[in-house]
């Protein structure tokens, strides 16, 4: 018979191993680095313009970023902020490479589904740095205990109150003061101040909105990240509703957010766990954008299915049942998303099944379901067993066609994805500017 005991035994050897994981996956250092990119790369994926046009106007400007030539090659490589620095300083034909970014706060998006396996870490790694090369600046928040997106990041050590639990925490003493704070006389709040709420939770309430912010290798991709010490955060975060029944717990996250200054980020991007709980409610009732994410077969089909039937459901419930405490705290029901799309992972064109199942997803979900799939190539493949993404990924370590087809999938599902986020935004701030 194996208990408790026996999970957690399991879990100390696995800990000892994880050095050694990290050493095959990163670096020796156990630091992952973001490698350079080429003039090639940088021409024909970022500027699209002819390399020798790009070669031409760091010549005529020898004040720009001039990159490194490696021994044995004439290829240029550049590191992510240099190629930022040319975004603002390069203009073709008078034309800008700085991406469009609408005014006002960044545009949020939940990856989210019930299956595992169907790609919803991949998806939001990729978006993010795809959102990143195109001169973007992004936050991911990692809502799943798992900590996939973490550790591709390249985060590895993360305690428990610097992940959503943490966020939770604060969110619950500052909601606790606010209510108070509505009574004339303190004595008559029948819920307890920030002060009378557990000691752990107490001293998480101190922590200030930049504390649960962490630099990845990517100089223009912050995380919020997630660790397995936070699979808990279920259980407390139910313990904590019971302890103050006038909390709006589903709204933590998205005031947590509106705190942060409206031009730190363009873009946040949330990697939710695979089911609906107290995390995952967080994440819809913060996000502008839905993205679901599904393989090619029945089964995600079937989850699929099951996902939007029970998120559904949950929201129907809080809009039902919280009216009066989600007014209270400002939060308009039902929670309303600018755009919801369903995107095929892992899809092969040659297959016969997948193609069926794709056309069966646009017969069922419309115009909802994104033109472009994401394709299962070598290089997708190693980006989930190496925690590296296709663009992470250098491209002479494979046949440069097997590199480029998986970079190109990306691009295509990115350019949609950065269609459809262009699009919301900017109905947003006519919605704000109508209201």
């Amino acid at each position: 018979m194996r208990d408790f005991s026996y999970l957690q035994e399991m879990n100390e050897r696995s800990l000892l191993q994880q050095a050694a994981v990290r050493k095959a996956t990163f670096s020796p250092s156990e630091t992952k680095s973001l490698r350079p990119f080429s003039i090639w790369e940088i021409s024909t994926f970022m500027f699209n313009v002819p390399a020798d046009t790009l070669r031409k106007k760091l010549a005529e400007d020898p004040s720009l970023p001039q990159g490194v030539v490696e021994e044995e090659g004439r290829q240029r490589w550049f590191t992510l902020a240099e190629i930022n620095e040319l975004r603002r300083r390069i203009r073709f034909r008078g034309k800008s490479l700085l991406p469009e970014r609408p005014k006002g706060r960044a545009l949020r998006v939940a990856v989210s589904n019930f299956k595992g396996g169907v790609g919803k870490t991949v998806v939001a790694q990729h978006l993010a740095n795809a959102a990143a090369l195109d001169g973007y600046r992004v936050l991911v928040v990692d809502f799943d205990p798992q900590a996939t997106l973490t550790h591709s990041m390249g985060l590895v050590e993360v305690k428990e109150w610097d992940t959503v639990w943490g966020i939770m925490c604060r969110d619950l003493c500052k909601e606790a003061d606010r209510i108070m704070e509505t009574y004339d006389d303190p004595a008559d709040c029948p819920y307890p101040a920030a002060d009378e709420l557990p000691k752990d939770v107490q001293e998480i309430g101190t922590m200030r909105v930049q504390d649960f912010i962490q630099h990845t290798a990517w100089p223009t991709i912050d995380i919020i990240p997630s660790c397995a010490n936070a699979a808990f955060v279920e259980f407390a975060s139910a313990q904590y509703r019971s302890l103050h029944k006038a909390w709006s717990f589903f709204g933590c996250v998205a005031r947590y957010l509106d705190e942060l200054p409206e031009d730190q980020y363009d873009l946040v991007i949330f990697d939710c766990p695979p089911a609906i709980g107290y995390q995952s409610l967080n994440a819809a009732f913060a996000a502008d954008l839905l993205y679901i994410p599904s393989g090619p077969g029945y089964w995600e089909y079937d989850s699929t299915t099951s996902f939007l039937g029970q998120l559904g459901d949950a929201l129907q419930e809080i809009s039902v049942g919280f009216e009066r405490i989600a007014a209270d705290a400002g939060i308009r029901l039902p929670k309303r998303f600018l755009d919801i799309r369903v995107l095929m992972t892992r899809f092969e064109l040659s297959n016969p099944l997948h193609v069926a199942m794709l056309e069966a997803f646009r017969n069922v979900f419309g115009a909802d379901v994104c033109q472009h799939p994401i394709e299962m190539t070598r290089a997708v493949e190693q980006s989930g067993r190496f925690q590296m993404s296709v663009y992470e990924q250098d491209y002479r370590e494979m046949t440069r066609e097997t590199w480029k087809r998986a970079r190109q999938s990306f691009d295509h599902a990115y350019d949609e994805f950065k269609g459809t986020l262009l699009r919301a935004w900017k109905e947003r701030n006519a919605q704000k500017e109508a209201a």
